[in-house]
């Protein structure tokens, strides 16, 4: 039996848009693409949906955060759908502390639809994989690569506070992961 041929249009824009938007930069301290982050989390996001809106968010998910992308941009080249999956997983940058814009980066995942607590797991699922994987190397020494004030402490609490908010996908794989991600770093 042949497969049937899959419509990938909108995700295959989505990652050269990704490509364009985060070229020649580096994902922090790690010395890879930053791009690679961007088709982690929309790989992370297909075990979940086969959305072709969702998986496409996922890959873009930090375009407006990280470069000069405008939540216009998406809307005007993806559409309403993908924006607000965008949106949701973009930090407020008009806050300057971290603990606001996390916390209002959280309550926008909380009261989001499943389709955008999907894109966002995929999101920190990569960045949490990266954490463990760091933490297992250096140890405590992985803190002193984030920009949060109060280290490991603000960390534990916006990481515990990211499950929660993502508790309607308890029953997937990637929140199984996620969550025993959390309690191996943050509980030891």
């Amino acid at each position: 039996m042949a497969n049937r041929p899959l419509d990938t249009t909108l995700i295959d824009k989505a990652m050269h848009f990704a490509i364009d938007a985060h070229a020649g930069t580096e994902r922090r301290c790690k010395g890879y693409p930053y791009v690679i982050h961007c088709f982690e989390a929309a790989a992370i996001a297909a075990t979940m949906t086969n959305d072709k809106d969702v998986l496409a968010a996922a890959a873009i998910h930090d375009t407006v955060e990280d470069t000069s992308v405008t939540m216009e941009d998406i809307r005007r080249e993806f559409g309403d759908k993908v924006a607000y999956i965008v949106f949701v997983d973009t930090v407020a940058a008009e806050e300057e502390d971290w603990i606001a814009q996390k916390k209002i980066a959280m309550d926008k995942i909380r009261n989001a639809s499943r389709d955008a607590k999907i894109a966002a797991l995929g999101d920190k699922l990569s960045n949490m994989r990266g954490i463990a994987r760091d933490y297992r190397a250096i140890g405590d020494k992985v803190w002193d690569m984030f920009h949060a004030p109060g280290g490991k402490p603000d960390h534990i609490w916006h990481y515990k506070g990211l499950r929660d908010a993502l508790q309607e996908l308890e029953d997937t794989e990637a929140f199984k992961e996620f969550s025993r991600l959390i309690d191996e770093v943050f509980n030891d």
